[in-house]
């Protein structure tokens, strides 16, 4: 039974995973409403995706907590590690350990739980899923929790873009800084390098270098691309470089085109001509999400 469920629930995202699992034998109303319970009686998961934890913003959350106490109920199933043929009277967290630190730090003595009968594997599942929808995930980590979901479950990363609302062009990106040295991805767990400097160092030579020179100068994204450019194929910049002369005044069919681009991307566009010898169509986008739109609508897979 636990298996169809798990079946039904998959591709709906976490609210499938953690909703309305009424079966035929559906647990005791009382069980699954929200309930107090002493602090100390709550444990965290061993298998938990998330490994570090934002000093600054749990102290955050810890202030609010203090202030207005836990408002969302922690996640919980009773412990499975429990010996068997004893009472145990603990939980093991599935979603919510950000907020029962900050309860602790903030010295709660009770918060409230709710308590769900999952089994390992959707234990494991609801963990990583409710970990990489979190907006202040790091990106190896949340990249990490995309890998997990892929290699664990044999879920396609279609699914996986389902189960966490991305499109499958940002998971297959996310999944690309995996294949970074770890001293890279390290830099990116520490605010060092943010994701857009790291997938600019995904196909360089030497990306350590690269990267160590990039915090070093404090390089921006497009100079970092630049850079690993120049460093895979010196010649590049000679062949890309644009023409010295000044570009051509635009004329009002270049404007436009511009407006029609601008129309149906919803982004910036500028187009420069250089007289005989080409030119440049820039897009600008603000976001992954924006970025997402763009190759869809060019159809880049």
């Amino acid at each position: 039974m636990a298996e169809d469920v798990k079946r039904k629930g998959l591709g709906r995202g976490l609210s499938a995973l953690l909703g309305d699992r009424v079966t035929q034998e559906a647990e005791d109303d009382s069980r699954r409403a929200p309930r107090d319970v002493p602090i100390e009686l709550v444990i965290a998961n061993p298998d938990q995706p998330r490994k570090r934890f934002d000093a600054d913003k749990l102290a955050e959350l810890t202030q609010s907590i203090r202030e207005k106490g836990v408002i969302q109920p922690i996640l919980v199933r009773r412990n499975p590690r429990a010996r068997p043929g004893y009472s145990d009277p603990t939980f093991e967290i599935l979603a919510g350990e950000r907020r029962w630190r900050a309860a602790q730090a903030a010295g709660l003595h009770v918060i409230p739980i709710v308590v769900r009968e999952v089994s390992d594997d959707e234990a494991l599942e609801i963990a990583i899923i409710e970990n990489v929808q979190r907006a202040d995930l790091d990106a190896i980590e949340e990249a990490e929790g995309y890998a997990r979901l892929i290699e664990h479950f044999s879920h396609p990363q279609e699914e996986v873009a389902r189960l966490v609302g991305k499109s499958r062009p940002h998971i297959a990106n996310m999944l690309r800084l995996l294949t970074l040295p770890p001293s890279v991805k390290a830099m990116v767990q520490t605010g060092k390098l943010s994701a857009g400097h790291a997938r600019a160092l995904i196909n360089a030579p030497e990306p350590e270098l690269l990267a160590e020179r990039a915090v070093k100068k404090g390089l921006s994204v497009r100079e970092v691309e630049a850079l690993a450019r120049r460093a895979a194929d010196p010649a590049a910049p000679r062949r890309g470089r644009p023409p010295k002369s000044a570009p051509a005044p635009k004329d009002a069919d270049t404007k436009a085109l511009e407006d029609n681009l601008i129309a149906n991307l919803g982004l910036e566009v500028a187009i420069t001509h250089w007289g005989s010898k080409g030119g440049t169509l820039t897009i600008t986008y603000n976001s992954l999400d924006d970025l997402d739109a763009i190759c869809r609508k060019l159809s880049v897979p």
